[in-house]
């Protein structure tokens, strides 16, 4: 198997300042926000996916259930449709909802697993295998360009020390094609506080690169190769719904220790069409010996870092019998341990990437090479500055949780009153 290089971590010094700077798009939208929620419990329904009916535009709900969507003026006659697995779809008219403050409330589907073919399933390891054998059947064959949100958290313990946010443009490539999928940063900031990051500062190699290389019916060779196959265990679950249809849930795990790296998850597979709806899976890091600075690729002598977490998700979205790439997210959990300290350091990386528009290309459209990403990238260092809330325009983004609002919020006062001091010395 691969290095997982998509986790990466790069811990180094540095020094930064931070500028502010402003940029408002005049475009002709109307912003609806509000909440999704558990119709039953009231509790809140996190990576809920919102989409406007007959186009590719739609966005993700926050860890809060929260949400944000930019409606063309096109589509204002249009509807919402607001889905989760294991609900019910929802559909509303745009026309009858309010701007600020509306409440979804998705219903549990009731379901229970139905009897799997025997003839085509004989167990849930073929199942797997012939999703991943004619992944080309239920895809388009041209290349998608699409508009996605991208954004990146650090912690310690549980207070914000830095955020970054991206929209970027993907040339997503088909699955059938040996191309690699290419990334432009649209628009960007970021805002970090460096006296909470100490003198070690925590970087995640890859940006976007992180979470699109989650794609794992694109990549598979970062999980799944068929050498692999052979070392899991795949079992059934108890199904659940998405968009009103079935879903085969399959549960995989390591047979023994054979691989160098050990993925523990479930894979939410659509019966009639072979297409993987979505996976969510963990590394296993349970032999600290094994895992001691696995997921780093630099660091100072003096620090050694354990691995606590790393958890991983994909979803993908269907639209007119063809299955595309949709939202991703990555969270890693870890210890720093450095000498002559006597307490140790506990950060927490989020990545997460959602796309909010997409369209075919017949052409032969390619992205810049002077303006691509590279694989490589920490994007966190093409980054300065934050900016006023029309920073974004008519792009759609992910709400951002209350606590990176505060975060945010803290670090702009920051930035203003040192301006307050250079104008007035």
């Amino acid at each position: 198997m691969k290095t997982i290089r998509f986790t990466r971590l790069d811990f180094v010094v540095y020094i930064f300042m931070l500028l502010g700077f402003s940029l408002t798009a005049q475009v002709n939208f109307t912003e609806y926000s509000g909440k999704v929620i558990d119709g039953q419990t009231k509790k809140v329904i996190e990576s809920a996916s919102l989409s406007i009916e007959g186009s590719n535009i739609g966005t993700i709900s926050n860890s809060d259930g929260e949400f944000v969507l930019k409606v063309p003026a096109n589509y204002s006659n249009s509807r919402l449709i607001i889905s989760f697995l294991g609900y019910e779809t929802k559909v509303v008219e745009i026309s009858d909802l309010s701007v600020n403050n509306i409440k979804i409330e998705l219903r549990a589907a009731a379901t229970q697993l139905q009897p799997v073919n025997i003839s085509a399933f004989k167990d849930a390891e073929n199942l797997v295998r012939m999703v991943f054998k004619d992944k080309n059947k239920n895809v388009l064959k041209a290349p998608l360009y699409m508009t996605a949100f991208y954004r990146e958290t650090i912690k310690r313990r549980n207070r914000n020390v830095s955020l970054t946010e991206a929209v970027v443009n993907i040339l997503k490539q088909p699955l059938s094609s040996s191309k690699r999928d290419a990334i432009l940063l649209n628009k960007a900031r970021k805002s970090t506080d460096y006296k909470r990051l100490d003198t070690v500062s925590v970087k995640l190699q890859g940006g976007p690169f992180s979470t699109i290389h989650l794609d794992i019916m694109k990549y598979p060779e970062y999980i799944f190769t068929d050498v692999a196959l052979n070392s899991y265990a795949f079992t059934f679950g108890p199904s659940t719904t998405i968009n009103g249809r079935n879903v085969y849930v399959v549960n995989f795990k390591p047979k023994n220790n054979s691989l160098n790296l050990n993925y523990t998850g479930q894979l939410f597979i659509d019966p009639q069409a072979l297409a993987l709806v979505s996976a969510d899976y963990s590394l296993d890091l349970s032999n600290k010996s094994r895992t001691r600075n696995l997921l780093v690729k630099k660091k100072p002598r003096s620090v050694v870092v354990y691995p606590l977490e790393a958890n991983y998700k994909v979803d993908y979205k269907v639209k007119d019998g063809k299955w595309y790439y949709n939202y991703s997210s990555l969270y890693l959990r870890f210890k720093v341990k450095k000498k002559r300290q006597l307490f140790n350091k506990v950060y927490s990386l989020a990545s997460e990437m959602a796309v909010t528009d997409w369209e075919p290309r017949t052409d032969d459209i390619d992205i810049n090479l002077k303006n691509r990403l590279k694989p490589t990238i920490i994007i966190a260092d093409k980054i300065s500055g934050f900016s006023d809330p029309d920073f974004w325009g008519e792009f759609n983004v992910i709400e951002p949780d209350k606590s990176i609002e505060s975060a945010i919020e803290k670090i702009r006062k920051s930035i203003e009153k040192q301006k307050r001091k250079e104008s007035n010395p």
